[in-house]
């Protein structure tokens, strides 16, 4: 399952965010989603869990919880569109 980690702070780690995913279950991946030019974080990520179940707990038992200072955002990731975000090219 990948799941959809919002509103981090800028300080947060790959390693925070696994280590409070990890009391719910095992983690395959996390990802700290960065700006490509400047590398600084953007303040999301995505959690990979292989479990479905586990995914589900976590996701409800993390929504809305505090991690640095910020309520994290937490919901199950939706596949990215074709063309999201692109401009039309004739």
């Amino acid at each position: 399952m990948n799941i959809f980690v919002g509103n981090l702070s800028f300080n947060t780690t790959e390693q925070g965010i696994r280590s409070l995913f990890e009391t719910h279950g095992s983690v395959d991946r996390v990802n700290v989603v960065t700006d490509r030019d400047t590398g600084k974080p953007k303040g999301f990520g995505f959690v990979e869990m292989a479990n479905d179940g586990e995914g589900v707990k976590a996701i409800a038992a993390l929504n809305g919880q505090e991690l640095d200072g910020r309520a994290l955002t937490i919901n199950e990731s939706r596949p990215k569109y074709e063309g999201a975000g692109g401009r039309k090219r004739y």
